[in-house]
């Protein structure tokens, strides 16, 4: 495991060099909100990072529902369990392994690794503007249904889930790239997530933080050309 601080937020990657999955530690005075559940075997790296910061863990933040997202839930709600759980209330039903849609979404599939057996329910079902600690929860659908990101209000940071990689090159969900296709591959919708990027963007964040790839500072003009190159292939 490899972590990486930058201001508040503490980035630790599992398996850096060949899939690298990101999780979040963002440091608050009453303790440490962990952003996103790494996978199954991760309990132990994301309570040694909390150990070494000197704070407990006292929620737990969801981006979706996919289950490089979500796979410790379970050990770390055993372990912290006075640790609220918040995820939004459109990727809830997907904990579960409900993969049905609502009316009024488009008719494609939800696609990824979509969790069956996760034992643990949500404390709090998140709404676009909420707020979760110094987190404002922003609404950003694409890769799937009810994906979210989330955005410190002290330093704009941004942790953006799913909605863009890094890895392989920055990208909007549901972009392909070559050298690493994964989370294009689990997109629900593509417009939407293009939809997504440009209301994202539109905060300016000081720091991009992302499920798949490194931290980037200062990253309007990236996720700029991101939402450009992403425009240019849904016009094909």
């Amino acid at each position: 495991m490899r972590i990486v601080q930058v201001q508040h937020v503490y980035q630790l990657t599992f398996m850096p060099r060949l899939f690298p999955v990101n999780c979040y530690l963002v440091e608050e005075k009453e303790g440490l909100t962990l952003v996103d559940a790494g996978l199954p075997y991760s309990t132990r790296g994301i309570a040694q990072a909390a150990a070494r910061i000197g704070q407990p863990i006292i929620r737990i933040v969801l981006t979706h529902a996919h289950g490089d997202h979500v796979g410790a839930l379970d050990k770390l709600k055993a372990r912290y369990p006075d640790a609220q759980v918040f995820i939004s209330r459109r990727d809830a039903p997907l904990l579960q392994g409900d993969v049905s849609l609502e009316t009024g979404e488009p008719d494609t599939p939800i696609r990824g690794d979509v969790p069956k057996h996760i034992l643990t329910q949500p404390d709090v079902l998140l709404e676009d503007g909420d707020h979760v600690g110094s987190l404002l929860a922003i609404s950003a659908p694409g890769h799937t249904p009810g994906s979210m990101a989330f955005l410190d209000t002290r330093t704009r940071a941004l942790i953006a889930g799913d909605a863009f990689q890094t890895r392989g090159g920055i990208a909007v969900s549901g972009r392909f790239k070559p050298l690493f296709p994964f989370p294009a591959l689990a997109t629900w919708n593509k417009g939407i997530s293009l939809k997504s990027a440009k209301k994202l963007a539109s905060f300016n964040p000081s720091l991009l933080a992302v499920g798949h790839g490194n931290m980037l500072k200062h990253p309007q003009s990236q996720l700029e050309r991101a939402i450009m190159e992403m425009e240019r292939q849904s016009s094909v």
